[in-house]
């Protein structure tokens, strides 16, 4: 039987499937800050320290978080994640896009690569939608409450996930099997079959990885944000980091749709093309017995 190839759709989180950051959906709130505040507070102390401003976001939620006197446990961040919102037709893209996958002869996947918290995405209306979510996380204690980062994901060691999503590593703390040397055709997700979709400046490392191994970049950027947002994409068109730009629109018919199964069709029909080859070639070998 033939195998099918598979497709991996990795995203981006904050900006690209929802219009803002996970955190502004009830955390920051729930610590009495506005999000304007918390993420002021939050550079300051990175600028101070000069530190990793992951870093410094997750300390202080912790911080916030005990002066409210909330105890951030895993059911909280899930919790959080129950109030994110989602551009038009995320909720429904997820099938839709898998149906037409399987209608066209390839498996579609789905992965999360972002410096938003894992436990929140899970939360999500769409957390259950993705064989992996790569993103920061916390250590809990002994009575599960939050107290140190355990994971932090910036826009540099994102890319480290596109090594481990082509040689199918599902381990975030693996850093032996990713630098392993592997012969290519025994990668189940080549990078031409990668798809990557982000919104900005952090989003370019792995836009610009995929892109140049033959996978395709999206920049996204909110409908109602054209003007502004729509030049900041363009302007990664022009520098050639991205193949694509498209409104954050996920409903059937959408520029974005066209675009992804467009691509899907495109990656179905290469690897026919490859598999006529290798047929091809190994009739040829035996022939020459």
């Amino acid at each position: 039987m033939r195998k099918k190839p598979i497709v991996a759709l990795i995203y981006d989180f904050d900006g690209t499937l929802s219009p803002g950051n996970m955190q502004e959906f009830g955390f920051i709130q729930a610590v009495g800050k506005s999000p304007e505040e918390f993420w002021k507070m939050s550079e300051n102390v990175a600028k101070g320290q000069e530190a990793s401003q992951i870093l410094c976001y997750m300390k202080l939620m912790i911080d916030e978080a005990q002066k409210a006197g909330i105890n951030l446990k895993r059911e909280t961040f899930v919790g959080f994640g129950k109030s994110i919102e989602l551009f038009e037709g995320v909720k429904e893209w997820f099938s839709l896009i898998n149906d037409y996958g399987m209608k066209h002869g390839v498996m579609v996947e789905h992965y999360i690569n972002s410096s938003g918290l894992i436990e929140i995405i899970e939360g999500s209306p769409i957390g259950g939608e993705f064989k992996k979510i790569f993103a920061c996380s916390f250590m809990y204690d002994e009575n599960g409450n939050a107290v140190w980062p355990a994971v932090a994901v910036d826009f540099t060691n994102k890319t480290q996930f596109l090594f481990k999503i082509n040689k199918g590593i599902m381990s975030i703390r693996d850093s032996l099997k990713v630098n392993e040397s592997q012969p290519e055709d025994t990668k189940p997700v080549p990078f031409s079959n990668m798809i990557y979709f982000g919104d900005g400046t952090t989003d370019i490392p792995c836009m610009k990885i995929v892109k140049m191994f033959g996978g395709n970049s999206i920049a996204v950027y909110p409908p109602s944000e054209r003007l502004t947002k729509a030049a900041e994409a363009r302007k990664m068109l022009n520098e050639n980091r991205v193949n694509f730009i498209c409104p954050a629109d996920y409903r059937k018919g959408s520029e974005i749709y066209n675009v992804v199964t467009t691509i899907i069709d495109k990656i179905e029909s290469d690897s026919e093309y490859s598999r006529l080859q290798r047929i091809n070639s190994r009739r040829l070998g035996k022939g020459k017995q």
